[in-house]
């Protein structure tokens, strides 16, 4: 299941999302979580729904393979869901069986919270599944350039972020060649005990965390034999192109902005 895990991967492919500028796809990116809490009714989700999906439809890939990576987040969805709906007690009360008690209002901000939540998971992974780490490194770095006015490390703070997002699916595939490798001893991760299957955790964790710093290393000795010393004084191979399209999607957002303020409740 870790393998197929679609945070942090680059998916190559021929849209009009992959040939966008990335720093209007941060923009969309930060634009959307903020947009997406004016949205409080049926009709408002809709529209938040229909604009997600269209992304995705831009962009090209496979519905299959984001519900193969997104099935490890859904749980956590689901589990939104319930949690909204057993303990939210608010409105007329729809059912009762002994302590057990559904209100009307716990069902709405249940659905509302869980779709909000499957929204912005997709929205966030489009951006790792069409820009590459370097894309959103350039596009990062330009977006905050005026911080340097008062001495951040743009750069620096730039590079760590699409490190750390480039070594999400690397450390993902190490747990579960650990894992493999755990379970070909007799290791049980999946049934007995919870207070065994805590302890079966830890013999997962130190080999995983050795295998992080030695990543880490190499990284560093990598870097360091190409003469990286910072972003002071270098040049970039790929300049970002700012197109018709980013300025296009941009007003689009805009425009779901204003409907959303129109129809809320």
């Amino acid at each position: 299941m870790m393998e197929k895990m679609i945070i942090g991967r680059y998916v190559p492919a021929e849209s009009l999302v992959h040939r966008m500028d990335p720093r209007s796809k941060l923009i969309i990116i930060f634009l959307f979580v903020c947009v997406i809490f004016l949205a409080n009714n049926f009709l408002t989700y809709a529209l938040i729904g229909i604009y997600t999906f269209l992304m995705l439809g831009l962009s090209r890939i496979p519905f299959r393979f984001l519900y193969a990576g997104l099935k490890p987040v859904l749980w956590l969805v689901l589990f939104t869901l319930l949690l909204q709906v057993f303990f939210t007690k608010e409105g007329s009360l729809l059912y009762e069986l002994g302590p057990i008690k559904i209100y009307e209002e716990g069902v709405r901000q249940g659905i509302f919270i869980s779709m909000r939540f499957f929204f912005l998971i997709l929205m966030t992974s489009l951006l790792t599944l069409t820009t590459t780490p370097i894309e959103i490194t350039d596009g990062l770095e330009t977006l905050l350039n005026p911080l340097k006015k008062i001495r951040f490390p743009v750069h620096e703070m730039a590079l760590m972020m699409s490190i750390s997002l480039r070594f999400i699916p690397t450390l993902m595939q190490e747990t579960d060649k650990i894992m493999k490798a755990q379970i070909a001893r007799g290791v049980e991760f999946s049934s007995g005990p919870v207070k065994e299957r805590i302890k079966a955790v830890i013999p997962l964790l130190i080999p995983l965390f050795v295998s992080s710093f030695k990543r880490a290393e190499e990284l560093a000795i990598a870097m360091e034999a190409r003469g990286y010393r910072g972003g002071e004084g270098r040049t970039k191979y790929r300049l970002l192109s700012w197109k018709l399209a980013d300025t296009m999607q941009l007003l689009i957002l805009a425009i779901l902005t204003i409907l959303l303020i129109l129809l809320r409740s």
